[in-house]
């Protein structure tokens, strides 16, 4: 009970003493903390220093053997305490001294293999030059035209037959000759031979093409000069598988025997063959052999 009362009439008095004990103790903590940091703060200052120095060396380092440009570097304000990292520049240095530096024997073994490889590397040019076959070129420009062969006409030797089939309406220069389909009498400059459609005709001798046209009496016809100053001239045709400037021999296949043109139409399909001298119309009979 005393005890209770002790307490009682001397409680604020207490609590003063407690509050005053409390904030002592603060203000001692407070003081102790300021005072461990002022002693830290230096040491902290001079080991960040201490890789900033580090990193300044080793980009001088970097810079020298690159050349490039330095770069700036920030470093970290007072106020602001970091624990520094580890320095490996040190570690990084060591590793590259132990690279760059080499024993004697390990540097003469690799030069030996550079050689080596430097000499295969100089083999393999002589593989690779060895002449290649080149495949044949195409010629893409237009064809050139046939060089000019001399003509010679052996009246000796004479003409083939050009078709197989009998003479119509014979040669007659001298005196007129009855034509059925105009149904007068005329002179007739060549041979009309009978065939039928689609008969092949063929070269009566060995000659060049010199002119292709179609016309109202004879339809489709082909001028060869056939040397000498003979010409040959074959009418009734069609589908001439060659152009002018070809050059044929005799008993190639000039074209086939076409349908009559109205001026032959009685007469039915024919060839109109013919044959001049120097621009003149002779007998081709004459100069045919069996």
């Amino acid at each position: 009970m005393r005890r209770g009362n002790f307490f009682r009439r001397n409680q604020y008095k207490i609590a003063a003493v407690c509050l005053l004990a409390a904030v002592l103790g603060l203000t001692g903590m407070v003081m102790l903390r300021d005072g461990k940091k002022t002693e830290q703060e230096p040491e902290q200052q001079t080991v960040a220093e201490e890789p900033e120095k580090t990193e300044t060396k080793q980009i001088a380092l970097t810079d020298t053997e690159t050349e490039e440009p330095i770069q700036k570097r920030q470093t970290t304000k007072a106020s602001t305490v970091i624990k520094p990292k580890k320095d490996t520049t040190k570690t990084d240095t060591k590793t590259d001294t132990k690279n760059t530096v080499k024993p004697a024997e390990e540097a003469a073994e690799e030069t030996d293999s550079e050689t080596e490889i430097a000499e295969e590397i100089a083999k393999e040019p002589e593989v690779m030059t060895e002449p290649v076959e080149q495949p044949e070129t195409v010629e893409t420009a237009a064809p050139q035209p046939a060089a000019e062969v001399e003509l010679h006409f052996n009246t000796d030797a004479g003409l083939l037959w050009p078709v197989e089939g009998s003479v119509i309406l014979d040669y007659s220069m001298d005196q007129t000759v009855y034509f059925s389909t105009l149904d007068q009498y005329k002179y007739n400059p060549a041979v009309i031979i009978s065939g039928s459609v689609n008969d092949k005709v063929k070269a009566a001798a060995n000659g060049k093409i010199t002119d292709i046209s179609t016309n109202e009496v004879t339809g489709c016809t082909v001028t060869m000069d056939i040397g000498d100053g003979y010409t040959a001239i074959y009418g009734q045709l069609k589908e001439v598988p060659y152009e002018v400037g070809a050059y044929l021999e005799s008993g190639n296949t000039i074209g086939f025997v076409s349908e009559p043109t109205k001026y032959y139409s009685l007469e039915g399909s024919n060839l109109y063959f013919s044959l001049e001298k120097d621009g003149a119309p002779v007998d081709p009979v004459e100069f045919f052999h069996e």
